[in-house]
């Protein structure tokens, strides 16, 4: 038996209607929906507008890609586009690893990447050791990473309301790519997304990666990412999952059924 995302909405709302506030999977496919009308709006909100124009203006001013590297508003932007916004706060570490050699195997960019891979990803797509600033003054460049940035603002906003939205867009986005354990381990989405649906801790990364590696494997079939349907009901399962954990002890009285039934569904998904 399958269960698509839309047997899932049905499953717990008794409707395929967007319930606001309430169904996380109605405020998945509502989000979905109106992505593109809600990115653009994001990128016109007062902060998200400032960012944007302080990076132009760094990127402008700068002489060189050291320079621009070095300025705050150039780093917040790039590196929130890329996936690291979480490493804004380490600019030294930043400038090392994004002017280092992605050709180079003893360049730090490939150092870090066995446990940030987001590091040589973005050396590597914007090479700025060989490329230097005319990388980030391409304007199709410039427009790019002020859409990303602007998504990624949106995707975040998201959560204040449902709890693992964001990461449950990015991962719809991206598990097509997915054919190993190592690259679910590697990413902090793809780990938080599937480790929560499956109901392994997230403290299993304190555990050799052998161990990481087969606690997903005896649990998921990595062959089934191919499939959007799976996908969808897999995302599904970690949006209920992480509902219940924002819950927590103040949850509403039923919601235990609730969640009864989330497990009970997922033995038919994974």
């Amino acid at each position: 038996m399958n269960v698509s995302g839309l047997d899932y909405a049905l499953l717990f709302t008794g409707s395929s209607a967007p319930a606001a506030g309430g169904d996380p999977l109605a405020a998945l496919r509502l989000a979905q929906k109106n992505e593109t009308r809600d990115v653009a709006r994001e990128a016109k909100t007062p902060e998200v507008a400032r960012d944007i124009a302080a990076f132009q203006k760094g990127v402008t001013g700068a002489k060189t890609i050291g320079e621009a590297l070095r300025n705050p508003d150039v780093l917040k932007v790039l590196l929130t586009a890329n996936g690291l916004g979480d490493q804004v706060n380490y600019p030294a570490l930043a400038q090392k690893a994004l002017l280092s050699d992605p050709g180079d195997p003893a360049s730090l960019a490939n150092k870090l990447a066995s446990t940030a891979p987001g590091w040589l990803a973005t050396a590597k797509a914007y090479d700025f050791a060989k490329n230097g600033l005319a990388a980030l003054q391409d304007n199709s460049v410039q427009s790019s990473l002020t859409q990303a940035y602007a998504e990624i603002q949106w995707q975040q906003s998201l959560d204040k309301t449902t709890p693992g939205l964001s990461n449950a867009l990015q991962f719809l986005r991206q598990a097509g790519s997915i054919t190993s354990v190592d690259q679910i381990l590697g990413d902090k989405v793809n780990r938080a997304v599937v480790l929560t649906a499956l109901g392994i801790p997230q403290q299993v990364a304190f555990q050799p990666l052998a161990t990481q590696e087969k606690a997903v494997s005896s649990r998921l079939d990595i062959g089934k990412l191919q499939n959007p349907k799976f996908v969808t009901g897999l995302t599904d399962q970690y949006l209920l999952a992480m509902r219940q954990q924002s819950a927590g002890s103040t949850a509403a009285p039923g919601s235990n059924g609730l969640m009864t039934l989330a497990v009970q569904v997922r033995g038919l998904v994974v």
